[in-house]
């Protein structure tokens, strides 16, 4: 089992080197026959999208060598290796937070494991506050793009010392979600009558664990933001830097009201509860995403 971690970035790339994620990789092979392309990574209150799968192994967090335990309510805390709509995925239900005091590139080192397990897409759940005007409780967002505000005070998960067996020291995010996927997306929530609950948007993580104050939503209304979260920023920025594809959407969970009036008030117990009762809907369109990407890599 793992010891406890020390979060100077010369320790953390000692414990987390190529080696070691390889180990963990051959680790999580060595339990299960399948061998997905796939891997999805499912936010708060998300987590039941996993009984979604079939014929699935079942890994805990804690059974596995150097991997952290997510500490959250809504985060089960295990990979589950399965056939979704009768394509292998490799799934996270519960993933780790940097406000849980994990380094980012903890949070997202099971990006670059499910890299080297042989998944070449991710996509990426969460729960998140609808700031754009527009947006409902209940909604969907599809990330077109985000803002990683941690990176702009040199809070980024590829600091350190790089390895370009990864990828370049310098990765382009310019089109950090695949546009093909978002405009594929957009098609299926068409088919199923789901379109005017889904929007595509531009998303920021913040450090959380508070919510924000009515100044700081004022500020990312300015900025562009339609969406708020905790968490998929540094995870996307990892799979992009190791040469994945990469598709996100958010379930809007709760309203951000930037005004000083209201009585509404954020709530962790609320906000996994949306996510339960939208998880047919949401079942439906992450399974037609992973059937397109599997007819597609099969092409």
């Amino acid at each position: 089992m793992m010891t406890a971690f020390n979060d100077s970035r010369s320790n953390f790339g000692k414990m987390y080197t190529y080696d070691t994620l390889q180990d963990i990789a051959n680790h999580l092979l060595s339990r299960t026959q399948l061998r997905p392309k796939i891997g999805i990574i499912l936010g708060t209150g998300l987590g039941s999208l996993a009984n979604q799968l079939t014929d699935a192994d079942y890994i805990d967090y804690e059974t596995v060598p150097h991997f952290p335990v997510s500490t959250v309510e809504g985060h089960v805390g295990r990979l589950i290796f399965g056939y979704l709509k009768g394509v292998p995925v490799m799934c996270m239900q519960g993933r780790f937070h940097y406000y849980e005091g994990y380094p980012l590139a903890k949070c997202s080192m099971p990006v670059r494991v499910m890299k080297l397990v042989g998944c070449s897409h991710l996509i990426a759940t969460n729960a998140a506050g609808g700031l754009h005007p527009d947006y409902k409780v209940g909604d969907i967002m599809l990330m077109k793009d985000h803002i990683n505000i941690m990176a702009f005070a040199g809070n980024n998960p590829l600091q350190g010392p790089n390895d370009a067996r990864f990828g370049p020291r310098f990765p382009n995010m310019m089109n950090a979600y695949d546009w093909k996927l978002l405009r594929k997306a957009k098609e299926i929530s068409k088919a199923m009558g789901i379109e005017n609950n889904v929007h595509e948007g531009v998303y920021i993580c913040l450090g959380g664990p508070n919510f924000e104050t009515v100044a700081e939503l004022k500020m990312l209304r300015i900025w562009g933001v339609d969406a708020v979260g905790m968490s998929t920023v540094h995870e996307i920025t990892t799979a992009r830097h190791c040469g994945m594809t990469c598709f996100a959407f958010s379930l809007i969970t709760n309203l951000c009201i930037p005004e000083y009036d209201t009585d509404e008030l954020a709530c962790h117990e609320d906000i996994v509860g949306i996510g339960l009762r939208q998880e047919k809907t949401l079942a439906e369109l992450v399974g037609r995403v992973v059937k397109h990407i599997h007819m597609e890599h099969k092409q």
